[in-house]
């Protein structure tokens, strides 16, 4: 009897969920369907067969429960198609698990580590998710996250571009970085050559740009040379907003304004005051300030906060 309540112990996927008041709404559980309870000897080696054949498993899990996790792999804050999969689900069902991963800061929750579109319309017709549950570290999450993309191909160059650069600020090496998104490191460099030249602002401005590839991308990196053109990226879709940018780089840039001359009581040139970039720059002539730009550089902060004071007052 002992024997057979080992295995039963060993088969239990988790504990039931706790008694609740009346009327109110269950708090849900989580079951782990992928952590083996033992790890040696005979025991071990039945639980961690037993943990194999449950990763493979589908389970359904309360969307309540999910988190998200890994890299932000779409740009375009509304997705287009979300609705027409809500509804594909209502009528149909789901038909593809996702892939979750248990949440390593909250034993009782998960994380999606691909299959987000599905989680979230799931979430909006209030059903449980069916998913495959595996445990993976932070490498395997954005791994499995990489790869799921790059089987699917619905991610533009520009999103993938992005990932990447997600990837190699947070650590990860170019080999893993090219394991990730199924490309070789020539295809890696250029995506990152992209991602570092054209400014994240912009990016996040003119969105997934579907019918924008990898060239015009690098035209655009390669023309933009440090020009802020956000303001410019003007349009109803994505790829409108990608040719508003081109086109204002092919307009001839604005000639810089002229600097300005501050002269002294005496008439001589004190000062030269140029603006560009953002930046205003004042070159002071020390032969004629006799000392007024080192108690300038002194009292700067001090004339700065009175002059924001009367700003206010």
């Amino acid at each position: 009897m002992a024997r057979k309540d080992l295995l039963k112990g060993l088969m239990d996927p988790g504990k039931p969920a706790p008694a609740t008041e009346a009327g109110a709404e269950p708090r849900p559980t989580r079951v782990d369907a992928a952590r083996p309870r033992y790890s040696k000897g005979a025991i071990g080696a039945v639980s961690q067969s037993i943990a194999e054949l449950k990763s493979r498993s589908i389970v359904e899990v309360d969307p309540r429960m999910i988190d998200d996790a890994g890299f932000r792999d779409r740009l375009d804050a509304e997705d287009p198609g979300l609705e027409q999969l809500i509804e594909s689900i209502r009528v149909y069902g789901q038909q593809v698990p996702v892939l979750l991963r248990p949440n390593p800061d909250d034993s009782e929750r998960y994380q999606v580590v691909y299959g987000r579109r599905r989680v979230a319309a799931l979430k909006a017709l209030h059903l449980p998710i069916k998913a495959m549950v595996r445990e993976l570290d932070d490498c395997g999450l954005v791994i499995a996250q990489g790869q799921e993309n790059a089987a699917r191909r619905d991610l533009t160059f520009i999103e993938r571009a992005n990932f990447a650069r997600q990837m190699r600020d947070a650590g990860y090496d170019r080999k893993i970085i090219c394991d990730a998104l199924h490309v070789d490191k020539t295809l890696i460099s250029r995506m990152l050559s992209v991602a570092d030249r054209v400014p994240i602002e912009l990016i996040e401005v003119i969105g997934s740009a579907p019918g924008i590839g990898r060239d015009r991308w690098l035209a655009l990196a390669d023309k933009l040379k440090g020009r802020d053109l956000t303001d410019r990226a003007v349009g109803e879709s994505s790829d409108a907003r990608f040719e508003a940018v081109m086109a204002a780089l092919a307009q001839p840039r604005p000639p810089a304004p002229r600097p300005r001359i501050v002269t002294a009581a005496d008439g001589r040139a004190l000062a030269e005051v140029a603006r560009k970039r953002g930046r205003t720059v004042l070159s002071v002539d020390n032969g004629v300030s006799a000392g007024f730009e080192e108690w300038l550089v002194e009292n700067l902060a001090r004339l700065h906060g009175e002059w924001q004071d009367g700003r206010e007052d």
